[in-house]
């Protein structure tokens, strides 16, 4: 599963980000409003954690206007907000649960996984372009039918650019959606990575998928097909 945990308080998004990933789930962080939507409208998650005091907009309106644009991704509101209207309103905004802190972290898993089996919009079981095959839910690479074996850093990157295939994405969107935002990714960290996914999946294929759009960013196509 991959969450998107908005929460302005650090110590509280790393403690969050930790035991999720202990669970095996990958997790983003956004520490304000804006930050927040700019993520959930330029990647798919499978659920949103997300508090309603944080800078900028608060998660109220984060709610509503993801809502708003039609995004259906599951929301579970933690914060420490825990009077009736305060619980009535972030229902009405459109979020699908609500929690208040203090908590218990089984509690907290157990309700996200409810949330994120409601589910989203429909997403392919599988992504390809050409005879690249990604899976999101177990992670499998294949190309011409050979496994290709990515860190998780790869993964994302990867399946950021299959999930947008055949459009140009430019780099500080690519570099804001799949590094964490608290991380001070060096500027050429993003042609590093680009260089390591060629040499897995591109160096042993006559057509080469990931394609360099100089001065904008990076785009992943079949070029074999005409446009």
């Amino acid at each position: 599963m991959h969450v998107l945990i908005v929460e302005d308080e650090k110590k509280m998004a790393e403690l969050l980000k930790k035991g999720l990933e202990e669970e095996n789930h990958s997790v983003s962080l956004a520490f304000d409003g804006h930050e927040a939507l700019e993520m959930a409208q330029a990647l798919e998650y499978d659920a949103i954690v997300l508090d309603l005091m944080i800078p900028g907009i608060d998660g109220y309106e984060v709610a509503r206007r993801l809502r708003k644009t039609g995004n259906k991704t599951p929301i579970l509101i933690l914060t420490a907000r825990d009077t009736i209207p305060d619980v009535v309103k972030g229902l009405d905004t459109g979020a699908d649960d609500y929690m208040t802190k203090p908590f218990s972290f089984e509690e907290f898993l157990a309700r996200l996984r409810s949330a994120a089996r409601r589910g989203s919009a429909p997403r392919p079981a599988l992504l390809q372009v050409a005879d690249l095959i990604l899976d999101p839910a177990t992670h499998d690479v294949t190309r011409a039918g050979r496994e290709i074996s990515l860190s998780r850093t790869e993964f994302r990157l990867l399946e950021f650019l299959m999930r947008r295939a055949g459009r140009v994405v430019p780099r500080n969107t690519i570099v804001h959606s799949v590094w964490d935002s608290q991380e001070d990714v060096e500027e050429n960290t993003l042609d590093a990575f680009i260089s390591l996914l060629r040499n897995k999946v591109d160096r042993d294929h006559k057509v080469k998928l990931i394609q360099t759009v100089r001065g904008t960013g990076y785009t992943l196509r079949d070029t074999t097909k005409t446009v």
